[in-house]
């Protein structure tokens, strides 16, 4: 909507268009006939308060084919036309002159139908209406830039500020986008948009829209109380247009979908639409009838290194939701319910397609989404892309009210008609990590120094042992083809075992809980790149993001480990990033690795623990290694490679041997001691 309006008014000489102009800025000199009176009137700015809208320009036109080319230049940056007509040689111009004029100029705004100086025809209002029937309504049926009509007089002062005002509404509140003049029906758009405010104002998703639901409808759109009185006169204009609206079987009051459409094409049919608009603009429609992007996606300013995870409010809302819409109890979301649940979305998100939804998360025997897997997925979709579950907290109506809360008074109150909810509540940042260092092209070199190790703290490059205040992360599985990986990712979800090999080409996301020691819940993202991992390894934006790696082999494959060994060689990035070494198919014999140190040696090299074998037939083994995964990533000191062992090019280990280690820390003390005693005994007593 334009923050001010230009009206241009049109019209043949002798209409009466610079008088119109003069009665509404009520300016009786301007009224003057004769040679005193102006020809055209400068632009007058008439300034928000006036007529309780925007601030508007008012731009008086000649009407002599003289001035064709100030009037084109006029009518292209009008919001506007108000098109005057005041005798029947001035009407038949508007079909034969005045339209075809603007179209063939391209001018496509609404128009405003005036018939000035009816004070000449003294008629009565039943003449008066069968005047318009007659005169205009053949206008506005064969044009329909024509939007509204008007009878008025200048001199009289009568309809001037009427005819105005629907100048201001033809722009603030444009009929066309909402209703078809030849079909005598709501648009498509306008229909698609009142159907989602129906479903989301319809709170216990019954399909009728009660008293209680209509009351809190009324308060977001008008911000006042409606009475038992107001309901029946819309019951009773419903009735009208179609006998047994606005009763449900039980004999309680309530409007349904259709009749909720209807409702609004009547307010079209006799020019009310500005009270659709009202409806429309409460949840945040814009003139297109397309949701606004401030809406859909609202600013959020993101720190380097942090993350966005879901709020506390965001988890409620989703899991209000579920339990809305799983209408059988049956603890799982059908494809049915779910159809049901994205009906005011675009449909399930893309970024779930992706990443194969549903086989991506936790679900039922009967394969639909458990709640455990429906808060999972949107926890993984908000980390992934934080934007897509902005946008459907706003399709999905988060800024509204849960149906617990729409009690009487709860809608009544300050509080709530106050409150003003942003989709962002439904998220939260976490803190920044700190930044891991950049690896200097030599292999495993973490710390810059002997002593950054001996005065740093413990927890090496990420300094103390403190956890990592967040409880989303994200894992890379790497390994071999054939090493099991995909295995254990089914297992995380408890999709049961297939031994079957199908070898993973795209890349491939699991998401689900995991229950840490305490007791803590945080959310885990495992990836498997596939065929993508050169790919992905090469991103150092990807490696940023990534919290842990696991490196899988499987140890009864002989040459599997060495996998592993030549992928951290090729890329050394990822020695700054936590990780975790995992033997599997235990349950198979062990083989002998063909690599120059064994798995156990290689891991004691890098100052990690000893790889954890698990077996995707033992499920208590496919637990302990995603426990294990998260606390590394929550505790990234403690499972970063740390100290090197660099045989193959003989190298002598950047770190002095322990006892160097010790005889550096007495020396050290011994010299303090020294120092404080020194200074003690040159103190006079």
């Amino acid at each position: 909507m334009a923050s001010q309006i230009r009206i241009v008014v049109c019209g043949d000489p002798g209409v009466g268009k610079t008088s119109l102009i003069a009665s509404l800025v009520k300016d009786a000199r301007l009224l003057a006939s004769g040679p005193e009176q102006q020809e055209v009137l400068p632009p007058i700015t008439l300034p928000p308060s006036y007529n309780d809208g925007p601030s508007c320009i008012v731009i008086d036109t000649p009407g002599t084919v003289s001035s064709r080319d100030p009037l084109n230049k006029e009518l292209r940056r009008a919001h506007v036309i108000w098109l005057v007509y005041a005798d029947h040689y001035s009407y038949q111009r508007i079909s034969l002159y005045w339209m075809p004029y603007f179209r063939s100029n391209g001018i496509n705004v609404p128009i405003v139908l005036c018939a000035n100086k009816c004070e000449l025809t003294s008629s009565s209002d039943i003449e008066s209406d069968q005047l318009i029937e007659s005169e205009m309504m053949p206008l506005i049926k064969e044009f329909k830039e024509i939007e509204s009509c008007i009878r008025s007089s200048a001199i009289t002062n009568y309809n001037v500020n009427q005819a105005f005002y629907l100048c201001q509404r033809a722009v603030t509140h444009p009929i066309a986008p909402l209703y078809d003049t030849k079909e005598l029906t709501l648009k498509p758009a306008a229909k698609e948009a009142l159907s989602r405010i129906f479903f989301l104002s319809d709170k216990d998703q019954d399909g009728y829209l009660d008293y209680r639901e209509l009351t809190h409808l009324q308060h977001r759109c008008f911000g006042k109380s409606i009475s038992e009185q107001d309901v029946d006169d819309i019951f009773r204009t419903l009735a009208k247009a179609n006998p047994g609206a606005g009763t449900l079987d039980n004999g309680v009051p309530g409007i349904s979908k259709e009749n909720f459409l209807l409702l609004n094409k009547i307010y079209a049919e006799k020019g009310r639409h500005e009270t659709t608009w009202a409806i429309l603009r409460a949840f945040h429609y814009s003139d297109s009838l397309s949701l606004s992007d401030y809406y859909l996606y609202p600013k959020l300013e993101v720190p380097p290194l942090s993350s966005i995870e879901l709020s506390p409010s965001g988890y409620k809302f989703f899991v209000d939701l579920f339990l809305l819409f799983d209408k059988d109890n049956d603890g799982g979301l059908s494809d049915q319910e779910l159809t049901d649940l994205f009906t005011p979305t675009p449909g399930i998100p893309q970024l779930w397609e992706e990443t194969h939804f549903p086989r991506s998360t936790v679900v039922s025997e009967k394969g639909y989404i458990t709640l455990q897997g429906w808060l999972a997925q949107w926890s993984m979709t908000t980390s992934l892309d934080y934007r897509v579950t902005l946008a459907y907290l706003a399709w999905l109506g988060f800024d509204e009210p849960s149906p617990s809360a729409l009690s009487q008074s709860f809608i009544e109150s300050r509080v709530y008609q106050a409150k003003k909810v942003s989709t962002t509540d439904a998220l939260k940042i976490t803190k920044p990590r700190r930044k891991r260092p950049q690896i200097n092209g030599k292999s495993n070199h973490q710390y810059s120094s002997y002593w950054d190790l001996i005065l740093g703290s413990s927890g090496g490059i990420y300094g103390p042992k403190k956890p990592i205040e967040r409880s989303i992360f994200r894992c890379l599985l790497l390994g071999a083809g054939g090493c099991g990986k995909s295995s254990i990712m089914s297992a995380f979800l408890s999709h049961g075992f297939s031994p079957a090999y199908r070898p993973t080409i795209l890349s491939s996301l699991a998401v689900n809980t995991v229950e840490m020691t305490g007791g803590k819940q945080c959310y885990l993202i495992v990836e498997e790149p596939g065929e993508l991992e050169t790919a992905v390894l090469s991103n150092s934006k990807r490696l940023e993001e990534c919290d842990v790696l696991c490196y899988a082999y499987d140890s009864s494959d002989p040459d599997s480990f060495q996998y592993i060994v030549d992928l951290r060689s090729k890329f050394p990035e990822l020695d700054r990033i936590p990780c975790l070494f995992v033997a599997l198919k235990a349950d198979l014999d062990r083989q002998q690795q063909r690599s120059e140190l064994q798995p156990n040696d290689y891991t004691r090299s890098l100052g990690l623990s000893a790889p954890l074998h698990v077996s995707a037939m033992w499920p208590a083994s496919v637990s302990e290694l995603y426990v294990q995964l998260a606390e590394c990533a929550m505790f990234p000191s403690t499972s970063t490679p740390r100290i090197v062992t660099d045989k193959e090019n003989n190298e002598p280990s950047d770190f002095p041997p322990v006892w160097l280690t010790g005889a550096a820390l007495s020396v050290m003390l011994v010299t303090a001691t020294w120092i404080w005693r020194s200074s003690h005994s040159a103190t006079p007593k």
